[in-house]
């Protein structure tokens, strides 16, 4: 047998002394649920906790209760409608999150929980370093320069949508386009738009639509998502493809709250497929009602301008009629009448005054020697002969020099020649009438010609035209926009640019 090793001897012990008791602090429920409470909070500050969802409830209140676990432990968590209003993900359980929360207590069950500020899927924060990195580098390339943003046209003549044709956003764009301009035609390029090889789809679209030049205008759309659903529209590869397009391009990707490297490369980002179709198409409604406006603008013009042609053309009509070759002929031979007049009573009096003169100087030569009386009357009467001889002359030279001189004037100022100075003047003004008036039509037959380009670009029938047909039932059926609206052995109306084709169908394929 094993020996016992000696026990060592036991000290005394020293008498005990009678401490008091301190009084009993009782605390409620309440209380202490309270105070720990107070206590998590100011100990434990704002932190991220990853884990992963379940017992997930979603009640009407729009709030969401789970617990987040790990291999070990689990912790319950709330996530409050506002908070949960701003995911970009739909909750489920399983799934792998990370939470920035702050540590509380469910007073009323005293249950230890976190309040959840915001939640991301385990592994976006890593996403979302990368896309600013991303993002800031292209930014100094210049992909997202506004100076490199190209205008969209006004009337596009064709629009492309790359999106998925399955999903709900190319439902949203065709029904918006239905509804503001339905004689607008759609081109769908079918792609991908998340997943494996999403973006290597996106961007054969994008350069399909560019080599086929059918387009004028590209809408690329999808629906919203998480970070990791939306990677294809972050690639750098389809950024620099968008940038690099000649076709200007919308991009619709998500919902509001959502942004991708695809939204700040392209011509214009819409809030939501729809917004996209919205800016993309012109409303029917407004074209007519501006057609209508210029229409009148185009009437009040040409009013206009005929009655300021017409006030400019009075005066000069005015000054026409005074200066009338007739008129100016008339005064002229009135002159020469009063011309005529005043020599005619000229005459008379210097012949009666010579007589006057040549009766005194006979009446002097009677009283005088008759002899002497003869010689001076002879003498005088020589006299008078040349001064008569003198002045006839000189009276004649004088009248005959006003005659050539009215004359003259008169041929100056002939009716002839005036007229045909105011006819060529009244052919010039009239030509230059005749081109204002016939340019201003051309100006105006021109904008009209544009409108109705305009108009015919965007009518059915041009869409008619250019290979396309609309099928109905027979004999008056609705439109047939799907496969499952028909079968085999049903009739068909098939209506092309110049009439209809009646047929049967004998088999449907998928």
């Amino acid at each position: 047998m094993r020996e016992r090793e000696p026990m060592e001897p036991i000290e005394p012990m020293e008498p005990l002394e009678l401490v008091p008791l301190p009084e009993r602090t009782i605390y409620s429920v309440t209380r202490l649920n309270a105070e720990v409470r107070a206590v998590l909070g100011s100990r434990f500050p704002l932190l991220w906790v990853e884990g992963e969802i379940s017992n997930l409830t979603l009640p009407h209140s729009g709030h969401a209760y789970f617990s987040l676990k790990d291999h070990q432990a689990q912790v319950r968590c709330a996530l409050f409608r506002t908070r949960r209003a701003l995911l970009r993900f739909r909750l489920e359980n399983g799934a792998r999150v990370v939470a920035r929360a702050r540590v509380n207590l469910y007073e009323p069950r005293g249950d230890f929980q976190l309040t959840i500020e915001s939640l991301e899927l385990a592994g976006e924060g890593a996403l979302r370093l990368a896309l600013e990195a991303l993002k800031q580098r292209l930014a100094a390339a210049g992909l997202f320069a506004a100076a490199a943003k190209r205008p969209l046209p006004a009337f596009p003549h064709q629009i492309g949508v790359i999106t998925s044709a399955s999903g709900a956003a190319l439902h949203d764009i065709l029904s918006v386009l239905k509804r503001r301009f339905p004689a607008l035609p759609v081109v769908i390029y079918p792609s991908a738009v998340q997943g494996e090889g999403a973006a290597a789809q996106l961007i054969r679209m994008v350069q399909l639509a560019e080599q086929r030049r059918e387009c004028d205008l590209l809408i690329l759309a999808r629906g919203g998502g998480s970070l990791e659903d939306l990677a294809a529209f972050n690639d750098e590869a389809l950024a620099h493809a968008l940038f690099h397009a000649e076709i200007p391009i919308i991009a619709a990707i998500g919902h509001e709250i959502d942004f991708t490297i695809a939204d700040f490369v392209a011509d214009l980002r819409a809030a939501t497929p729809s917004a996209a179709a919205e800016a993309a198409s012109p409303h029917r409604e407004e074209l007519k009602q501006r057609l209508n406006t210029l229409q009148r603008r185009l009437a009040t013009a040409f009013t206009t301008t005929l009655r300021q042609r017409r006030q400019a053309l009075l005066p000069l009509e005015q000054r026409l009629s005074r200066q009338h070759p007739l008129q100016r002929l008339q005064t002229q031979q009135q002159k020469l009448d009063e011309l005529e007049q005043r020599l005619s009573r000229r005459l008379p009096r210097q012949l009666a005054h010579l007589t006057e003169q040549l009766t005194r100087l006979d009446q002097r030569l009677s009283r005088q020697h008759p002899l002497q009386r003869l010689q001076t009357q002879q003498q005088k009467l020589d006299e008078l002969e040349q001064r008569l001889f003198r002045w006839l002359p000189r009276q004649l030279a004088h009248l005959t020099e006003q005659l050539t001189r009215l004359d003259q004037r008169l041929q100056a100022q002939r009716p002839q020649r005036q007229l045909r100075e105011h006819q060529r003047h009244l052919q010039e003004l009239s030509k230059r009438l005749d081109h204002a008036i016939r340019r201003s039509l051309q100006q105006h037959q021109m904008q009209l010609a544009g409108y109705a380009r305009q108009l015919h670009s965007v009518s059915p029938l041009a869409t008619l035209g250019r290979g396309y047909s609309i099928t109905h039932r027979y004999p008056a059926g609705a439109i047939l926009r799907s496969i499952e609206q028909i079968a085999s052995g049903d009739q068909m109306v098939t209506r092309l640019v110049d009439g209809e084709i009646c047929s049967q169908v004998i088999k449907v394929y998928n």
